[in-house]
């Protein structure tokens, strides 16, 4: 069969502060036929868990988002009032962060839109469309949901991690009911204290509650919470397990099914620790409750889903990298004790996005590195990849609008990040995620939980800096990475001038930072800045503040210092040096600085934030019925995928 192509933008849609971008299947048309009804089958077993990410991140953002559906899709309400159209935005944000509060900063969105709008288009909308509990009035489903949408008072966080508040009953995130953070780490802990040196990642897939005074844990699995959802996941996935590459691939969809149907945590790990091995075929997946960013503890995974396929030419980068970590880690700056005597099954590929669901959707990562739990990473290895169709997506999207004209500080260093920029981004990257990650280990008998809400920050600040540190090392212009020993200057300039800098468009004002990955950076960039006065500072010209790097070997050696006690914190589970280190640099935001960057960006006309429409996959039957061709449609807006999504992939009330 043909493949038909449309017409390709990358930029699409705007609103608020996010700007829709659409990712190309680069070398899509070459999957075989049997490869494209195993992306077709996994791409349907990842939308099917968007409904859980939505519960996940607040216990009323489903029926919200349902009702404010039924509002935007009647025609009978008038769409071209200001109410509609404030009501329209705050909608989009919704389905863009998977609930009511900002994808990054988990603040609650304050609507643009009246209390009174909301109860009279409720009540112009069929009754039926609304998400009505049983015996549940139009006035009581609004009398339930107008508090949680226009009090800033309820639920105003849904990731809480300010030091000295009680995180868990402060957050709104939907993993604890009824339960306060000193009981929820004392159930935990109990549960470790008993679970020996392979023990699972207790409370990854429940939700902990608490029920006249006893606590108990409901599974999420097919036949526990989430029920229907995990069941429609797990048809999809039968049906990927009868088109999988090889026996291996089967095995791995067989091992995740088994786990979504028992809920048995060793099950996911023999699933993990599969996953991890197959490294035969070209197309692969992540689906589950995966990533911990989304608990204030760091406990709970939010749902996420992925297909992927991969890019081959870029992938022997990445393999470049890991068929050298033994070098890596034996060269490490950070105490021989907290070392890998020997790293085992380091793996790496690029890849190209297929489709993203979940915490994945619409806003994605560039790069992932599974599994999580540092037992099977020390006894298995991990597997990394970089999606380069989103990195590249990006990069398109951002040539010539004028970000880094306004920021950096002289053309010398503007040139030298336009020769380098892209290709170290992608360098980083990798060694991110498939060295830094997977690099150092715990000493015997910390807990990997020992930092707690600390301990997202801490890891990813440790893997930025394993990277920074070889970015300038010759090893990469001697592998091949990097063209000269300069190009490396580039990567360090961007970095410390989005730590210190242009990150802070991302916050609001008044607001300090919340989001791991942003603190991580701060952490780094200021720490540097504080210890390195004769290798950087910030300097003021015409009004304006820049970054200038006077030393880049001395930077080095800073960001060496640091990976040196950022790893014996990880080694040591310190959680007094990790508050301390975090609370000190990666929080604060200085209220003058902030409101120049602000209003330096805000001329630039630009969104700070970058989400995805994805591809539509539309299937071609042959005679028998089967799927004889896939081909990508590029052209469906973001509220049409939306609203298809919710009543295509509809599993929870």
């Amino acid at each position: 069969m043909k493949t038909e192509h449309n017409e390709f933008r990358y930029v699409g849609e705007r609103f608020a502060d996010i700007q829709m971008l659409r990712y190309r299947l680069n070398g899509f048309e070459r999957l075989s036929p049997r490869q494209k009804q195993l992306v077709y089958c996994l791409s349907q077993a990842t939308l099917y868990g968007r409904d859980i990410t939505f519960d996940q991140f607040g216990i009323y953002n489903l029926r919200i988002r349902k009702t404010l559906e039924a509002i935007y899709t009647d025609l009978r309400i008038d769409h071209e009032s200001d109410d509609f159209k404030a009501m329209t935005v705050y909608l989009k944000r919704l389905w863009f962060s998977n609930g009511i509060h900002h994808h990054y900063g988990c603040e609650k969105f304050v609507p643009g839109f009246s209390e009174d709008f909301l109860r009279q288009a409720m009540h112009q909308v069929d009754a039926q469309r609304l998400p009505l509990a049983s015996g549940q009035t139009v006035d009581g489903l609004a009398d339930e949901l107008v508090p949680v949408i226009f009090d800033p008072t309820v639920m105003p966080k849904r990731v809480n991690k300010a030091d000295g508040e009680d995180l868990v009953t402060t957050s709104a995130c939907n993993f604890y009911q009824g339960v306060t953070q000193q009981e929820a780490e004392a159930f935990y802990q109990t549960l470790r204290d008993n679970g020996g040196d392979e023990a699972p990642s207790f409370g990854l897939n429940t939700t902990l509650v608490k029920t006249d005074g006893q606590m108990k844990e409901k599974v999420w699995s097919a036949s526990g919470l989430y029920a229907n959802a995990i069941r429609h996941i797990v048809f999809w996935l039968e049906k990927a397990a009868e088109v999988a590459e090889n026996d291996k691939q089967k095995r791995v969809i067989d091992l995740l099914i088994d786990y979504y149907k028992t809920g048995d945590l060793k099950r996911f790990d023999d699933y993990s620790i599969a996953w991890l091995q197959c490294l035969e075929g070209n197309v692969d997946f992540i689906n589950g409750f995966i990533e911990v960013y989304g608990d204030p503890l760091g406990l709970k995974g939010t749902w996420e889903g992925l297909v992927e396929y991969v890019d081959e030419e870029a992938t022997r980068r990445t393999q470049t990298i890991s068929d050298n970590a033994q070098w890596f880690e034996d060269h490490s700056p950070v105490d021989p004790r907290f070392r890998k005597p020997v790293v085992r099954g380091v793996s790496a590929r690029v890849i190209c996005a297929a489709m993203l669901g979940g915490e994945e959707y619409p806003s994605t990562a560039i790069g992932i590195n599974l599994p999580n739990a540092d037992w099977i990473r020390a006894r298995y290895g991990s597997k990394s990849i970089t999606i380069s169709n989103i990195t590249d997506a990006y990069n398109k999207a951002a040539h010539g609008n004028g970000f880094k004209e306004e920021f950096v500080v002289d053309d010398e260093t503007l040139s030298l990040i336009e020769r380098y920029g892209d290709s170290c981004d992608d360098l980083h990257t990798d060694l991110h995620e498939c060295l830094g990650h997977g690099s150092g280990q715990l000493l015997p008998g910390v807990s990997p939980d020992a930092l707690k809400a600390y301990g997202n920050t801490i890891e990813e600040a440790r893997a930025d800096l394993f990277g920074l540190y070889y970015m300038a090392d010759e090893k990469m212009v001697e592998l091949g990475l990097l063209p000269d020993g300069e190009a490396y200057k580039a990567h360090y300039y961007t970095y410390m001038m989005n730590g210190l800098l242009t990150q802070l468009v991302r916050i609001e004002r008044g607001h300090q930072i919340e989001e791991a990955h942003m603190r991580n950076r701060a952490l780094i960039a200021r720490w540097c800045l504080e210890h390195g006065a004769d290798a950087m500072k910030l300097v003021k010209r015409d009004g304006k503040t820049y970054l200038q790097i006077d030393n880049y070997e001395r930077l080095r050696q800073l960001v060496a210092t640091l990976l040196a006690e950022v790893q014996r914190i990880k080694s040591e589970g310190s959680y007094d040096d990790a508050r301390q280190l975090v609370e000190r640099y990666g929080i604060k935001v200085d209220a003058t600085l902030h409101d120049e960057v602000l209003a330096r960006y805000e001329r630039l006309g630009l969104a700070p934030y970058k989400g995805f429409i994805n591809p539509r996959l539309i299937p071609v039957f042959d005679e028998m019925g089967e799927i004889a061709d896939l081909y990508a449609d590029y052209t469906e807006a973001y509220d049409h995928q939306m609203l298809r999504y919710s009543s295509e992939y509809a599993t929870l009330v």
